[in-house]
C-alpha cells in the first residue's frame, strides 16, 4: 500500500489516503482533493487560496509535470488559488507531516502486522495523540498509471506563476478564467 497524507497544521487534523496502484503525482493531487472534500472544505469554508508544502522530490516535487498539471485541474474544480512551496532537496525532515503525523502512525501500527489493506486503514485512522491529533483515512483503489506526458502545450496553458524567491520550487495556481 502507499499512504500519502495531508496534514492541516491549524486544526492538528490530517487525511490519509491509503493507494494501491503506484505513487504519481495524480495519486497525489487526488489525496489532497479528497482531504478538501472531506475535512479541508469544512474547515475553511471562507478560504480563498490552499497552502501546500511538499518535499522536493517524489510524486509531489518540483519537477514532475503531471504534478502541475494535476494542481491546475483541482484549482480549477475548487475555485481556490493553490500556493506551493517545496522544501530543498535534503530538507525533508524539516516537514511537519514527518514529526506530527507519520511518526504516530508508525508508533500506532508497531508490533501488529499488516495482514490487508483494511487492517491498515484501520490502524491509520485509529491514530490519535495526547496532544489532539486526529487522522482520518481511506482506501483510493484507482489505478494511477505510470508515465502519463504532460505537453509543451499543457505546460504554458497552466495558470501558474512562480514566486520571486526560488520560483522553480515556490509557485500559485489559480483557476482558469473561462469566458462563456
Amino acid at each position: 500500500v502507499i499512504p500519502y497524507g495531508v496534514y492541516d497544521l491549524a486544526n492538528n487534523a490530517s487525511w490519509v489516503s491509503v493507494g494501491t496502484d503506484h505513487d504519481t503525482p495524480e495519486f497525489a493531487v487526488a489525496s489532497i482533493r479528497r482531504w478538501w472534500q472531506k475535512m479541508g472544505r469544512e474547515s475553511f469554508p471562507a478560504a480563498s487560496k490552499l497552502l501546500v508544502m511538499a518535499d522536493a522530490g517524489g510524486s509531489n516535487g518540483y519537477r514532475p509535470r503531471l504534478w502541475k498539471s494535476e494542481l491546475q485541474r483541482l484549482t480549477d474544480e475548487i475555485g481556490l488559488r493553490i500556493e506551493v512551496c517545496h522544501f530543498p532537496p535534503g530538507t525533508s525532515k524539516w516537514n511537519k507531516i514527518e514529526h506530527r503525523m507519520f511518526c504516530h502512525i508508525t508508533k500506532n501500527w508497531r508490533g501488529r502486522p499488516l495482514v490487508s489493506e483494511e487492517v491498515v486503514v484501520q490502524l491509520i485512522g485509529a491514530t490519535t495523540t495526547s496532544k489532539g491529533l486526529r487522522i482520518n483515512a481511506a482506501m483510493d483503489k484507482r489505478n494511477y498509471p505510470l508515465g502519463i506526458e504532460v505537453s509543451d502545450e499543457r505546460m504554458q496553458a497552466l495558470n501558474l506563476k512562480e514566486n520571486k524567491f526560488h520560483g522553480d520550487w515556490n509557485y500559485a495556481i489559480s483557476p482558469q478564467v473561462t469566458t462563456e
